[in-house]
């Protein structure tokens, strides 16, 4: 069983920056693709940024060129930094480990999920 942990929420000013970690346990951490995940208020859960192996990454539209997620694979922990925040960013923020290898933006093909960290943007 593969722990997920997420930590780094917080309350920000519009056009701030906050960095989310999230820790997985497991030998094979290094293998695993991660992704990040939102859930606003009364919205479904979304997709936001995932990282490969190797490094290669992907992200939704509307966080391009604000959110870069990264990854340590000797700390067994992956990042997404977060700049020029807006309200529309607020939700929970969820961490997820997938045992696929490749990018995976489909929350059905993530197999561990954190339990989440609350990310409010204020106007």
């Amino acid at each position: 069983q593969v722990q997920v942990v997420e930590s780094g929420g917080g309350l920000v000013q519009t056009g701030g920056s906050l960095r989310l970690s999230c820790t997985a346990s497991g030998r094979a951490f290094s293998f695993y693709s991660m992704g990040w995940f939102r859930r606003a208020p009364g919205k479904e859960r979304e997709f936001v940024a995932t990282i490969r192996w190797n490094g290669n990454t992907d992200y939704a539209d509307s966080v391009k060129g604000r959110f870069t997620t990264s990854r340590d694979n000797a700390r067994n922990t992956v990042y997404l930094q977060m700049n020029s925040l807006k309200p529309e960013d607020t939700a929970v923020y969820y961490c997820a480990a997938s045992l696929q290898t490749r990018l995976v933006i489909a929350q059905s093909d993530y197999n561990y999920w954190g339990q989440g960290t609350q990310v409010t943007v204020s106007s």
